[in-house]
């Protein structure tokens, strides 16, 4: 079976959000009047190997995506604000930039097109 790397990326890109989303509901009930940490224990580990896995990701895609270091920058800073993956996806999705190039183009394609 042949994975699509278009949709191996949306994937992660979405866990990696939904899992910024459980971990600071975590961190508020951790923080706030149940005074719990167990959340922050799983959700804080299932949030990192999801964005190392994003990070992973984005690495593997570039090439066949045929980003250029501008666009591969973005895609990985946007891992560090919470749901910019998320929106990151969307608007790589919208400017074509999750589709494989069958020829090498001269120039990676970029996010300003």
């Amino acid at each position: 079976m042949k994975l699509d790397p278009r949709n191996v990326f949306r994937t992660i890109a979405f866990a990696e959000a939904v899992s910024w989303a459980c971990l600071l509901i975590a961190m508020y009930i951790k923080y706030g009047p149940a005074d719990n940490p167990t959340g922050v224990k799983i959700f804080g580990m299932i949030h990192g190997i999801l964005f190392l896995s994003y990070l992973a990701t984005v690495l593997f895609v570039r090439d066949r995506f045929r980003w250029s270091a501008k666009t591969l920058v973005l895609a990985a800073l946007s891992a560090i604000p919470p749901f910019c993956t998320a929106v990151f996806e969307v608007l790589a999705d919208r400017r074509g930039l999750l589709t494989e190039s069958p020829t090498p183009s001269p120039e990676y394609a970029s996010v300003d097109r």
